[in-house]
């Protein structure tokens, strides 16, 4: 098993675990590899030094403190991210490419207010604005979208 320090085109670092390299560059050609923050799929192997036992004194592959405090914070924040996303998902109905229109009804009192998701265009966004209603965007990967665990 090979585990991989792996990041997207926007900067999110994350880990992969692949059966060998082999198999991440045919996953990866077949668009199988996302980011798990914003489902990117233009994704590199990052360089990683192998992690080699210097001092008898020090427990084997453990990494140094600070750099075990930056990844022991990146693993923290993943973690508030994943559950705000779940967080999010069992709180709103999805009502798919019908957003705009929805939006509009729960807006205007036609239909019962509650937390709803789904796709808009640039262009319905834009004009959901002007008219005060406010959005937001949230890019999920396409598994987020799936059951959650």
């Amino acid at each position: 098993m090979k585990v991989l320090d792996l990041q997207c085109s926007h900067g999110h670092g994350f880990e992969g675990w692949f059966a060998s390299n082999e198999a991440f560059e045919t996953q990866l050609a077949d668009g199988l590899v996302e980011c798990p923050m914003c489902g990117g799929k233009e994704v590199t192997k990052m360089l990683s030094a192998p992690r080699l036992n210097l001092s008898a004194g020090k427990e084997a592959g453990s990494p140094a403190p600070a750099q075990q405090s930056q990844q022991e914070a990146a693993q923290q924040q993943h973690g508030r991210w994943l559950r705000a996303v779940r967080e999010l998902m069992a709180s709103t109905e999805d009502v798919g490419d019908r957003f705009a229109d929805e939006a509009r009804k729960i807006h205007h009192g036609e239909v019962k207010e509650r937390g709803i998701r789904g796709q808009a265009t640039r262009e319905e966004s834009a004009a959901l604005a002007e008219e005060g209603i406010a959005v937001m965007q949230i890019a999920l990967p396409a598994a987020l979208k799936e059951t959650l665990q």
